[in-house]
């Protein structure tokens, strides 16, 4: 029975319903992973994308990874799945984006938003961040994993380079 407790509490605590959300707009893109958004309030907000790791700004294809962001997001509402903050109080969070052009929905088939981490990894412009896989719904885990061994198979982006290094083999070498 204690089991059966504890195992309800940890889904309970664990739930995806149980994540805040935050709508802004992005006034600034830092880097291939790292962006400013303002709220309805004007509060701005620096989040970092969960789930991927981008090269750093001085790193081969770290201009490549914000210029792709930045095409991708810069000036459009977003909205951040998020539950957690990291050590420099970022907020780090799923970041959608409704895709570029005009929606069009139909009762039950709508065009769903764009995951742009998903996007940075599917383009090659950033590695899924494994550490933190754990934090990822499994759906998410598997999405990304997949993304990144096909921009790999197809030396997209930064796999263009046959042993691109990681950025945080990069930051430790710093």
């Amino acid at each position: 029975m204690q089991y059966f407790i504890i195992c309800l509490i940890s889904l309970i605590l664990y739930s995806p319903a149980l994540a805040d959300t935050l709508q802004g707009k992005v006034v600034k893109v830092a880097d291939g992973d790292t962006i400013t958004i303002v709220d309805d309030l004007g509060e701005k907000h620096r989040i970092r994308l969960a789930g991927i790791d981008a090269p750093e700004k001085d790193q081969p294809c770290g201009d490549i990874s914000t210029q792709g962001l930045n095409k991708l997001i810069s000036g459009r509402i977003v909205t951040i799945e998020y539950e957690k903050r990291d050590r420099y109080k970022r907020i780090v969070g799923k970041v959608l984006v409704d895709p570029p052009g005009e929606v069009f929905c139909m009762a039950l088939d709508c065009v769903k938003k764009i995951d742009a981490g998903l996007e940075q990894i599917k383009a090659g412009l950033a590695w899924h961040y494994k550490k933190y896989q754990m934090e990822q719904s499994e759906v998410d885990r598997r999405l990304y994993s997949d993304a990144e061994l096909e921009a790999r198979t197809k030396q997209l982006g930064l796999w263009e380079d046959k042993e691109p290094m990681a950025p945080w083999g990069w930051r430790r070498k710093r």
